[in-house]
């Protein structure tokens, strides 16, 4: 069985068919590609975790010790502040793909989404400091990050490029703890006139490369 690890931050949820609120473009890229993987392989299994519906603690000082003690020497306290971390970062272990989606905020990611990120990536179980290096502890696998823009023009050469913080970030972040093989899907002017065919053009994108990684 193929088991796929989705993860949601948008705090939009999708848009009702037939509703003439727009809803989370994020997750309706993410939707086209678990149906698309889906297509692929028909025995799958679905991991969701919706970081709005069920929001990521933050990470306490407590937390931050935790990481940096040894197994052996954990205390009771220190073992509750990062079994969270645990917990997270074996669901990514699991995982034969990853699906991330999220919106710019800001320019940036959510914040749902950054708590996420702050209890997976640790020392010593994602990634190492090793010979004055820093090399990623999880097996690489398909992932894709399913992203939405409120604006235009955040493409590379675009007048927003210098102002995201959004893409080139997650995809470094994920590289770090090993997961090089990133396909980032994008949909910009989410919020223009026109933006549902933004989204068809972002679909058949999906369809293509899918279709192309599974020859």
């Amino acid at each position: 069985m193929t088991t796929i690890l989705r993860i949601d931050s948008s705090s939009r949820p999708i848009a009702p068919k037939g509703s003439s609120i727009e809803g989370s473009f994020s997750r309706a890229i993410a939707d086209r590609i678990v149906a698309r993987l889906t297509d692929l392989k028909t025995d799958t299994n679905i991991v969701g975790r919706d970081l709005i519906a069920e929001p990521i603690s933050h990470i306490t000082d407590e937390t931050i010790k935790g990481y940096y003690t040894p197994q052996e020497y954990l205390t009771a306290e220190l073992r509750a502040a990062t079994a969270q971390s645990d917990e997270l970062i074996n669901e990514l272990r699991d995982a034969d793909a990853i699906i991330i989606s999220a919106p710019i905020y800001n320019f940036s990611v959510p914040s749902a989404l950054k708590a996420w990120i702050d209890q997976v990536v640790r020392i010593g179980h994602t990634f190492e400091y090793e010979n004055g290096q820093f090399n990623g502890l999880l097996p690489d696998r398909p992932t894709f990050l399913a992203l939405s823009y409120g604006g235009a023009g955040y493409a590379p050469g675009g007048p927003m490029a210098p102002l995201d913080f959004f893409r080139p970030y997650l995809t470094r972040l994920l590289n770090f703890i090993g997961l090089t093989s990133t396909e980032v899907i994008t949909v910009e002017a989410t919020t223009a006139p026109d933006a549902k065919a933004h989204l068809e053009r972002t679909f058949e994108q999906i369809d293509a490369l899918i279709s192309r990684n599974a020859e």
